[in-house]
């Protein structure tokens, strides 16, 4: 057999192959999305790296609809870097199918985790009527043990876990219909140590009052999603993001987690709003906008670059309109404006009412 005999029957060969996997009757098409992971910008402040975390998702082994492993890729696409799968202790509607026990939905998925740099918590949400209604228990080593009738007993439990609690949403109407208060036993846990945050907003609810008690007892602010559905049809995940929770920790490890949580470092991100401690937030607006040097003036006016290098936005209300600057005006993400000022304009003094540190009260600084 000659070379040219041969290079036909190699092509042969081939065209036998591709016909043979793509026929009539079957026809490959290249459909299928590769996972790529949206990156959220949001800067570090000094000492501290910033963690975006949601703390409270649920699956079918409680009354979720989700299996967990897509928890574990919806939270890494949508850029998260910590998660905590919280099944309910005490209501599992799915339990005729699913007869593990509850430890099941975060033991199946904790190595899919390391796989995707995700930090995944060991968790469940104690689900009791009010007081003192439901508590998540983060940090905790056997989900099981704390299947208890009485409250109490389950709270001795997470203390001898070393874990600690979070609040969940305070204010929520089927618990709390016509108040937000806080209780008696919830002042007591506080005092104890085992709970060290709340939510101040819960899916699409967001509590003021439940903010000011934070910042009142010293606790980490919370926005979780409490996620029961498939993320992407809660939430415009094209055009916005989920609750999250803002952690600015010392390292990149569960006990980084954990120290910030008890150090009360975090800030609640959500429906492009911000809510913490004053002096985090105004190390976060520091590290994210910049108001550059005037590049022109004219006889009355100097002209500034205001830049915003987050995915946060920025809403302003000018306290000094006599300093010729719009009364209200917004920086949105990755974006510059250019602001304008009087020439003689000795300082710029803002509130930015989208930036809460308290029930009634919004961060003020000077861009000048």
């Amino acid at each position: 057999m000659n070379k040219l005999h041969t290079f036909i029957l190699v092509g042969l060969l081939c065209v036998n192959a591709l016909l043979a996997q793509n026929n009539a009757n079957n026809i490959q098409l290249d459909l299928e999305q590769s996972a790529q992971r949206k990156n959220i910008l949001i800067p570090d402040i000094a000492g501290y790296q910033t963690l975006k975390g949601d703390f409270h998702i649920h699956t079918v082994f409680s009354d979720g609809l989700v299996w967990p492993s897509i928890r574990i890729k919806e939270c890494w696409t949508e850029g998260l870097d910590v998660m905590a799968i919280t099944d309910h202790i005490e209501y599992r509607p799915h339990k005729n199918y699913m007869t593990d026990g509850h430890n099941h939905s975060y033991e199946l998925v904790a190595n899919d985790a390391k796989k995707r740099n995700i930090i995944l918590i060991r968790a469940t949400e104690i689900t009791r009527s009010m007081p003192p209604g439901h508590l998540n228990a983060l940090f905790i080593s056997d989900a099981d043990s704390l299947y208890k009738k009485e409250v109490d007993d389950v709270f001795e439990t997470v203390k001898e876990q070393k874990a600690l609690m979070l609040w969940n949403h305070p204010g929520w109407k089927a618990q709390q219909p016509d108040t937000c208060l806080i209780y008696e036993v919830h002042e007591k846990l506080i005092q104890e140590g085992l709970v060290q945050g709340m939510e101040v907003m819960n899916y699409t609810e967001w509590y003021p009052i439940v903010l000011q008690w934070c910042v009142d007892h010293k606790l980490a602010v919370f926005a979780n999603s409490d996620i029961h559905g498939v993320s992407a049809y809660a939430y415009d995940l094209q055009n916005g993001h989920r609750p999250m929770t803002l952690l600015f920790a010392k390292e990149r490890t569960q006990n980084g987690v954990r120290e910030a949580i008890e150090s009360a470092r975090t800030v609640a991100w959500f429906d492009q709003q911000l809510a913490g401690p004053e002096d985090l937030l105004r190390q976060l607006f520091e590290a994210s906008v910049k108001l550059k040097p005037a590049f022109h003036a004219d006889d009355k006016y100097q002209y500034m670059e205001l830049s915003n290098q987050s995915d946060m936005k920025f809403s302003f209300i000018n306290e000094m309109t006599s300093n010729g600057a719009p009364e209200r005006f917004e920086l949105q993400p990755r974006k510059t404006i250019v602001i304008r000022v009087n020439k003689d304009a000795g300082s710029f003094n803002v509130t930015l009412d989208n930036c809460h540190t308290g029930m009634f009260k919004n961060l003020q600084l000077s861009l000048m």
